[in-house]
């Protein structure tokens, strides 16, 4: 095994190593928010969400095997990226605390988290995603992967970022009834 594909290789087994742990902590502070009386939007949208990420995994497993991975030239500093964008996840993730999830669940009428990078930004874990999604490519380039999974991250992270502002807004509202009226599938 190339020096090459023994980094793909270790970077693929922690990227689905993580991935696992955070759906493991999700689930968790899923059944929390759950017993809060934490509602659910944008169900509908959620398995595409968990394809995109399996197709990107794979992608990288792929294209990087097949055609044999080759780091980039500027690899160092792309590395630096990468790790400084789990730096900021592992912000988000301890901000948000319990209420972390990959679904949208909201407690209506708790309060809006405004600490770590929530007091700059609404969405900033969504800037990790993209980042995520064009640097590990990038990093081996997987060009099929980065094009092909960036365009459509970004297209269903349009739908999700709707359906999050429409959750959030019922955060603030507060009821099931006015929750009700911001509900959507998609």
């Amino acid at each position: 095994m190339s020096g090459p594909q023994a980094i793909l290789l270790a970077a693929l087994i922690l990227l689905v190593a993580q991935r696992l742990l955070e759906l493991r902590q999700a689930k968790r502070n899923e059944q929390w928010l759950r017993r809060q009386g934490a509602l659910e939007f944008g169900a509908g949208h959620y398995r595409y969400i968990v394809a995109l990420h399996t197709a990107f995994l794979l992608g990288l497993a792929a294209e990087g095997f097949l055609r044999g991975p080759q780091l980039h030239l500027y690899w160092p500093v792309i590395l630096v990226l990468i790790l400084a964008a789990q730096a900021l996840r592992y912000w988000c993730l301890t901000a948000l605390g319990r209420f972390w999830n990959t679904k949208i669940l909201v407690i209506p009428g708790a309060p809006l988290i405004k600490r770590g990078p929530y007091r700059w930004c609404k969405h900033p874990n969504y800037g990790v995603v993209i980042a995520e999604i064009f640097l590990i490519p990038l990093l081996f380039q997987a060009w099929w992967t980065l094009i092909a999974v960036s365009l459509i991250n970004l297209a269903l992270l349009r739908v999700r970022i709707t359906a999050e502002n429409e959750a959030l807004a019922c955060a603030l509202h507060g009821s099931e009834n006015e929750a009700g009226a911001f509900v959507r599938e998609g």
